[in-house]
């Protein structure tokens, strides 16, 4: 029992590990490609900014969707990351896109499907009402009610009265 709970730690920790640890292949000690692309934010409406970082791609490079044009990536100063910003086109298609990176220097792209997601906007309209402020309707139903209140309060007055007297 113990030798079991062992072993499965001991596989979550190298499993954990293995997850964790960049892959890191290097030829001359520049990176191959882009590693990673991470979109940010995740979820994002038409004409909104999206920040694209690289991993993996040093000297730069161009990131490309259907969503947006070709926008350039610069690479961070002291690292293998490169950074750009891309504004979503007007009328971009709602739902999932894909991000493709073509480092500088780099032999193969990288795709990540499904990186963002657009989001159509509401077409908002009145709301139902027509006017703004109390309608007549509004008005006489209001009166009717302060009205009842009225005579109801007077009437419980006046017995209220009446009782003391007897």
């Amino acid at each position: 029992m113990r030798t079991t709970r062992a072993l499965a730690v001991a596989a979550t920790a190298v499993a954990a590990l293995g997850i964790a640890a960049p892959v890191a292949a290097a030829r001359d000690g520049m990176p191959v490609g882009p590693s990673n692309i991470v979109a940010l934010p995740s979820v994002i409406a038409r004409g909104g900014q999206l920040t694209i970082t690289v991993d993996g791609c040093p000297r730069g490079g161009t990131a490309t969707s259907d969503a947006f044009p070709a926008t350039t990536l610069t690479p961070v100063p002291g690292g293998t990351t490169a950074k750009g910003t891309a504004t979503i086109d007007r009328n971009a298609r709602s739902g999932a896109h894909s991000i493709t990176v073509h480092c500088t220097g780099a032999g193969r792209p990288l795709t990540h499907p499904n990186a963002f997601t657009v989001i159509g906007g509401v077409r908002g309209g009145l709301g139902g009402s027509s006017t703004t402020g109390a309608t007549p309707t509004d008005m006489a139903i209001g009166g009717g009610l302060i009205a009842v209140a009225l005579i109801g309060g007077g009437v419980f007055w006046m017995r209220r009265r009446a009782e003391k007297q007897i």
